[in-house]
């Protein structure tokens, strides 16, 4: 079976997932990296395109990862992962082609930002290549206490909470709902050393959040609705990421 690589540069290479051997691989990394006991594998990995980003320089280890769910519309949208955790009703009514990210990480011994740069790449090639009008997933911070995020939380609401027409409401049983409760303003340094790297580049992006984050003690995670509408990339991180895709 041809090898379909979405982007190479440097030492890294990002190619979909071929066979369950790779599906196995991500799984593998996804369980290491999120620092649990199971086997991280679910349904949604029998539906999911899968991306691999492998260091060609180390017999083609792979380093980072996600998978990805594509819908023809917003009125799919209750098929997706998020939504066992979102209500995203507010989101049905979406006319063009999305994509779910989900289970993103980078290997956790490694810090090379090549990596991350890649995986954005080889997301915007696929973006470019199917039309993607809209990304969309749950991004986490680690651990599900929200003392030490109540900066990050701050500058989300302050700065990055999701449009009145997509907003989603809630629907899982905990949550922290930081847009009500938070009062505070944000310190700026303090918020964005707590903020996940793959948030903190959505943000980046122009993407948007919900009002609150949803507490997963099985991943032991908080993690909030992320969403970035395409069009919305400012014009230079739009050129920055294509010229990476190449």
């Amino acid at each position: 079976m041809a090898t379909t690589v979405l982007l190479s540069k440097g030492r890294y290479r990002a190619r979909l997932a071929q066979s369950a051997e790779d599906i196995r691989a991500a799984q593998a990394l996804r369980t290491f990296a999120f620092g649990i006991r199971q086997p991280d594998s679910d349904d949604f990995d029998m539906q999911c395109s899968h991306i691999l980003v492998e260091d060609m320089r180390s017999a083609g280890q792979v380093v980072c990862c996600f998978r990805m769910l594509t819908m023809d519309h917003g009125r799919e949208i209750g098929r997706s992962y998020s939504a066992q955790f979102y209500d995203l009703s507010s989101m049905e009514g979406f006319g063009g082609r999305m994509v779910e990210i989900g289970r993103f990480c980078v290997h956790p011994d490694l810090s090379d930002p090549d990596i991350l740069r890649v995986a954005w790449g080889a997301m915007a090639a696929y973006v470019d290549q199917n039309n993607v009008e809209m990304l969309f997933g749950c991004s986490s911070f680690a651990g599900t206490e929200t003392e030490q995020y109540l900066d990050a939380f701050a500058m989300l609401k302050h700065r990055h909470l999701a449009p009145k027409r997509w907003l989603p409401r809630v629907k899982a049983p905990d949550v922290f709902r930081f847009a009500a409760r938070l009062r505070r303003r944000p310190d700026a340094k303090k918020a964005m050393l707590r903020m996940p790297p793959l948030l903190r580049t959505y943000l980046m992006m122009g993407g948007w959040v919900s009002d609150h984050a949803v507490v997963d003690r099985h991943m032991n995670t908080l993690h909030v609705f992320t969403g970035l509408e395409i069009g919305s990339i400012p014009p230079a991180r739009k050129r920055l990421l294509r010229a990476v895709a190449g």
